[in-house]
């Protein structure tokens, strides 16, 4: 093109283009970036040089089935599979033989002097409240203390606001995922148990001074632990059920863990009345609940078939233990009356029904209402005289393949319920506005949390698990810091050479444009 006719504007054009090229060739960015393009393919050529060709399978003559699901072939849902299996097994499991049978020896003579020490502290301070009010009359029934502690306990509201996590308070006690875990029911020291996915049963001493110490571990079941139940008045005995079917006794007294009951059919819950101790309560298999009187030391001595499926909670009125309260992947949470209880045809006194599995149903902790949590993202609220009251708070509940599902729990009152969400966080849903008011965070808080449990006697503390058998107890610091491993994230050596490669190409369209 002829200089003489170009315009000013061009001509100056020109010459940048010029001057970049000039400035491009003295950097030598294009001489580089075909080095490191040129050592990127033959990195790739040497991970393919080492690909082994798989070998092709032999056509089987048998004819190729091919599924279809339940809608199109006009079956209605099968509730017991839905959203995946997660933590639900099945319900035929069969037994490990790596464990014997008999009781297992416990050496660990600081947690056996511990766990003795508060269940003889609780039992103390049990009889002084069950005497203390009539002088000079006889001892009251255990029922008594009951009622007593539980309009003890709901005095006040608790303050949300004060409810803080440290990073103290985190304490790693599990190899795996925390299934259940529990609070001592003590007012001295705090304590928690805890069961994972691999069948160990974890202690956690908070209230430890000494940095590691107070953590306290055994291998004590092959399979995912279900349930945890420590008792009332005599908390030297804990029992222990997992989904392999067996349930056993931890009696610090005898220094032993006990197998005490097993079953070919996986046991998902486990409870017992807050009046008897004697008695066992646990869902086995499809919706069976069993009764197991521990003084006859044999099978169960009733059993009943309350649901479709597996019973995913078991729940008892603390001001009516008659009153039993049962979950289940069947869709219905249902209230029945033991009293009432025809082992032909079972009759609920309330049954609220949900669209998807109900994975729990609590009391409240005065016994005048009920909460649910189901996978169709309704948390129910069931209260009145006769539990007419009926209402449906929405909440997600849907979890990825790798945590555990959701469940609502009370707190301190009847006030809030407290369930975590899929935005690490802890909602609080009110029950006076059926609606979530408040939801708990903290930068500690490193994963989902899915399971919780709230100390009965100690008012704003709560436990929650976490990934790789983190357990973390909020609102009060503790001594104990067992803070998870560093992750660093880390790339390979061609990941860093076409990092590089795009960084020298916006270079050079930042400079073009600039000039």
């Amino acid at each position: 093109m002829d200089s003489q006719n170009l315009t000013e504007y061009e001509r100056r054009r020109l010459e940048n283009v010029r001057r970049n090229n000039e400035m491009m060739a003295s950097l030598k960015l294009q001489s580089a970036a075909a080095a490191l393009s040129a050592e990127a393919k033959r990195l790739r050529v040497e991970l393919k040089s080492y690909k082994v060709s798989s070998k092709k399978k032999p056509k089987t003559e048998s004819p190729i089935v091919i599924r279809r699901s339940l809608r199109t072939r006009g079956l209605p849902p099968d509730f017991s599979s839905e959203n995946g299996l997660k933590d639900d097994f099945e319900s035929k499991a069969p037994m490990s033989p790596s464990l014997p049978e008999g009781p297992l020896s416990i050496e660990d003579r600081v947690l056996l002097d511990k766990i003795l020490g508060v269940s003889k502290q609780s039992q103390l301070k049990n009889s002084d409240l069950c005497s203390g009010d009539d002088e000079g009359h006889e001892k009251k029934p255990l029922n008594c203390l009951i009622k007593k502690e539980s309009r003890w306990m709901v005095k006040t509201c608790v303050d949300l606001g004060s409810m803080t996590l440290n990073a103290e308070s985190i304490a790693r006690i599990m190899p795996c995922r925390i299934m259940n875990l529990r609070f001592f029911p003590c007012t001295d020291s705090t304590m928690i148990v805890a069961g994972d996915g691999s069948g160990h049963i974890g202690f956690w001493d908070v209230d430890c001074e000494a940095e590691r110490d107070g953590i306290f571990l055994f291998q004590r079941h092959e399979h995912p632990v279900s349930g945890i139940l420590i008792q009332e008045f005599s908390q030297s005995k804990i029992f222990t059920s997992c989904y392999g079917g067996s349930i056993r006794l931890m009696d610090a007294g005898k220094e032993v863990f006990d197998q005490i009951y097993s079953s070919e059919s996986a046991i998902f819950s486990l409870s017992q009345q807050p009046d008897n101790v004697n008695s066992l309560y646990f869902g086995e298999g499809n919706g069976r609940l069993n009764l197991w009187d521990m003084r006859a030391k044999k099978n169960p001595s009733s059993s009943w078939t309350l649901h479709e499926y597996r019973i995913n909670t078991i729940d008892f009125n603390i001001n009516n233990p008659n009153i039993m309260a049962t979950s289940s992947s069947d869709g219905t949470a249902c209230i029945w009356d033991l009293r009432k209880i025809d082992s032909d045809k079972p009759e609920t006194l309330k049954t609220v029904r949900h669209k998807r599995a109900v994975h729990s149903a609590y009391s409240s902790p005065t016994g005048s209402s009920l909460a649910t949590t189901s996978v169709d993202n309704k948390v129910g609220l069931l209260g009145g005289a006769n539990f007419e009251d009926l209402s449906m708070t929405y909440h997600e509940n849907h979890t990825c393949r790798w945590i555990s599902f959701f469940r609502a729990i009370w707190g301190w009152d009847d006030s809030y319920l407290f369930i975590g969400n899929m935005k690490r966080g802890v909602d609080v849903i009110s029950t006076a506005c059926r609606r979530t008011v408040m939801t708990l965070q903290s930068a500690h808080m490193s994963a989902i949390p899915w399971r919780f449990s709230a100390h009965p006697y100690k008012v704003g503390m709560l436990a929650e698990p976490q990934p790789e058998g983190r357990s973390i107890c909020g609102n009060h610091a503790r001594k104990i810091s067992l803070s998870p491993k560093d992750e660093f994230s880390t790339f390979s050596k061609v990941d860093l050479l076409a990092i590089f490669c795009k960084f020298c190409t916006l270079t050079r369209y930042l400079l073009a444009v600039v000039f």
